[in-house]
């Protein structure tokens, strides 16, 4: 292949051409921005304690159960234990008051063994609420995290070797609906291990469609754009994503419902079929010379400048 930027330098370094492509091609990175820090919501832990089951105990004791612990020099509610329920209904029976009649601190306690109150001052429902990621298993959500971060592993070595062999443009929309469907289908996970296994695939489909768009940028636009793009365009993109989301998780407080609308706004991708063209690099290392020139006239023509009469050399 010979000179791709010396043989296109007709097209000029900006233009119309090169400022649309630009825009369309930085829409994509809003999408990574949305779904690569989702969890933060999703996976936000409410303040919790103790549920203690309907039996016949006194008020005094009913608040009294949780007892308090000492976190950052301030007194505040444990979250994971409380004073043996058999041992507080035998003196709410007896008549005994907490704190008066009873010195609590020589009180045994127990864990959590009927689940957990949390509140619902900030989020309706988490994946911590749902399946009580809490104390002893506090752990899955910095675990289900880190699955996205392998699926980003996997992705990462896969979407060149695709992009190389179906084309920039094919990898970076069919990662888009893999992501897409990836987030929807995690948004019914019936169980953390089904969410870390979807969470997966996001990672997976979310790092292709970076690369992909990202190579593809690279390839399209001219030596002064793929500059701006590349230092500038993407990350900025990117960042306007990840600002967005804070709202959208402001105004829907339930994390299956916001993953459903976070996969749906992929759909406002399907136009840009038509309008982001295929890498001519690509297409001239496939032998589709022909297909490389017809883009780079479409190019010209909106770019408004004089296309030779032969782009690119016959030993290409």
């Amino acid at each position: 292949m010979g000179d791709y930027d010396e043989e296109t330098a007709f097209l000029g370094q900006m233009g119309p051409y090169f400022w649309v492509t630009f825009f369309l091609l930085n829409t994509v990175f809003v999408s990574t921005g949305f779904n690569g820090l989702y969890i933060i919501f999703a996976g936000a832990a409410p303040k919790h304690s103790c549920l203690i089951p309907e039996i016949n105990l006194t008020e005094e004791w009913r608040n009294a159960i949780i007892p308090f612990t000492t976190v950052g020099g301030e007194e505040v509610q444990s979250q994971c234990s409380r004073y043996t329920l058999a041992v507080v209904k035998n003196l709410s029976d007896e008549g005994y008051i907490p704190e008066r009649d009873v010195n609590l601190t020589n009180l045994s306690q127990e864990r959590c063994l009927d689940g957990w109150n949390y509140s619902k001052d900030i989020y309706q429902s988490t994946i911590v609420t749902e399946w009580n990621l809490v104390c002893d298993n506090q752990w899955k959500v910095p675990f289900a995290s880190s699955t996205l971060f392998v699926g980003y592993l996997f992705g990462s070595l896969i979407s060149g070797q695709l992009s190389d062999r179906f084309g920039r443009k094919k990898v970076v929309f069919m990662s888009l609906g893999a992501q897409s469907l990836s987030v929807l289908l995690q948004s019914f996970s019936q169980s953390w291990k089904v969410f870390c296994v979807m969470f997966l695939f996001v990672g997976a489909s979310q790092i292709s469609i970076y690369i992909s768009a990202f190579v593809l940028g690279t390839e399209l636009l001219s030596k002064t754009m793929r500059v701006l793009f590349t230092t500038l365009g993407a990350f900025l993109f990117y960042c306007i994503g990840y600002m967005t989301l804070p709202w959208i998780a402001y105004g829907i407080r339930d994390w299956r419902t916001l993953l459903a609308v976070l996969s749906a706004t992929s759909v406002v991708y399907i136009p840009l079929w038509w309008f982001i063209p295929e890498s001519p690099r690509w297409l001239i290392t496939q032998g589709r010379v022909t297909e490389a020139e017809l883009i780079v006239r479409d190019a010209a023509r909106k770019n408004k400048v004089q296309t030779p009469s032969v782009i690119f050399k016959e030993s290409e």
